[in-house]
Protein backbone atom coordinates (compact mmCIF):
# COMPACT_ATOMS: atom_id res chain seq x y z
CA UNK A 1 0.00 0.00 0.00
CA UNK A 2 1.45 3.34 -0.87
CA UNK A 3 0.48 6.26 1.55
CA UNK A 4 -1.87 8.74 -0.30
CA UNK A 5 -1.91 12.43 1.33
CA UNK A 6 -4.06 11.77 3.75
CA UNK A 7 -1.73 8.49 5.60
CA UNK A 8 1.14 11.13 4.72
CA UNK A 9 -0.32 14.32 6.67
CA UNK A 10 -1.81 11.90 9.23
CA UNK A 11 1.83 10.40 9.70
CA UNK A 12 3.69 13.97 10.03
CA UNK A 13 1.00 15.01 12.88
CA UNK A 14 2.32 11.73 14.18
CA UNK A 15 5.38 12.71 14.59
CA UNK A 16 5.15 16.14 15.84
CA UNK A 17 3.18 14.71 18.61
CA UNK A 18 6.30 12.33 19.03
CA UNK A 19 8.84 15.41 18.85
CA UNK A 20 6.34 17.27 21.33
CA UNK A 21 5.55 15.13 24.11
CA UNK A 22 8.66 15.18 25.68
CA UNK A 23 8.12 18.85 26.87
CA UNK A 24 4.57 18.20 28.07
CA UNK A 25 5.51 14.87 29.69
CA UNK A 26 4.32 14.35 33.74
CA UNK A 27 5.55 10.95 35.10
CA UNK A 28 4.07 8.59 32.29
CA UNK A 29 1.72 10.81 30.97
CA UNK A 30 1.37 13.29 28.31
CA UNK A 31 -1.34 15.64 26.79
CA UNK A 32 -1.27 16.89 23.87
CA UNK A 33 -3.82 19.05 21.52
CA UNK A 34 -4.71 18.78 17.91
CA UNK A 35 -6.83 20.92 15.96
CA UNK A 36 -10.43 19.41 15.86
CA UNK A 37 -9.12 18.77 11.91
CA UNK A 38 -5.62 17.45 12.60
CA UNK A 39 -7.37 15.29 15.13
CA UNK A 40 -9.74 13.29 12.71
CA UNK A 41 -6.88 12.92 10.12
CA UNK A 42 -4.53 10.85 12.44
CA UNK A 43 -7.87 9.61 13.77
CA UNK A 44 -8.84 8.14 10.28
CA UNK A 45 -5.49 6.79 9.59
CA UNK A 46 -5.59 5.06 13.15
CA UNK A 47 -9.27 3.75 13.03
CA UNK A 48 -10.63 3.53 9.92
CA UNK A 49 -8.02 2.72 7.34
CA UNK A 50 -7.14 -0.91 6.84
CA UNK A 51 -3.28 -1.75 6.26
CA UNK A 52 -2.69 2.80 7.62
CA UNK A 53 -1.03 1.24 10.81
CA UNK A 54 1.94 0.18 8.55
CA UNK A 55 2.75 3.66 8.38
CA UNK A 56 2.50 4.46 12.42
CA UNK A 57 6.04 5.51 13.64
CA UNK A 58 7.46 3.07 15.39
CA UNK A 59 8.07 4.55 18.32
CA UNK A 60 4.43 4.08 18.71
CA UNK A 61 4.11 0.56 20.44
CA UNK A 62 -0.09 0.98 20.58
CA UNK A 63 -2.85 3.11 19.71
CA UNK A 64 -6.54 3.11 20.96
CA UNK A 65 -9.23 5.18 21.24
CA UNK A 66 -10.00 6.48 24.89
CA UNK A 67 -12.73 4.80 26.71
CA UNK A 68 -14.61 8.03 26.57
CA UNK A 69 -14.18 8.37 22.66
CA UNK A 70 -12.87 12.04 23.28
CA UNK A 71 -9.10 11.11 22.45
CA UNK A 72 -6.64 9.12 21.26
CA UNK A 73 -3.99 7.17 23.33
CA UNK A 74 -0.29 6.51 21.91
CA UNK A 75 2.05 4.09 24.03
CA UNK A 76 5.47 4.69 23.38
CA UNK A 77 8.30 3.24 25.65
CA UNK A 78 7.75 5.51 28.35
CA UNK A 79 4.45 7.45 28.17
CA UNK A 80 1.05 7.19 27.57
CA UNK A 81 -0.01 10.71 24.97
CA UNK A 82 -3.88 11.46 25.43
CA UNK A 83 -4.30 13.37 21.71
CA UNK A 84 -7.31 15.64 22.88
CA UNK A 85 -8.83 17.90 20.23
CA UNK A 86 -8.57 21.17 20.91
Amino acid sequence: MDPNLHIKQAVNHLNRILQYYPFVQEGEEAVVALTPEDWWVVSDMLFHMPGAEAFVPEAIESFRMSEDGEAIELRTVDCLIRVERA
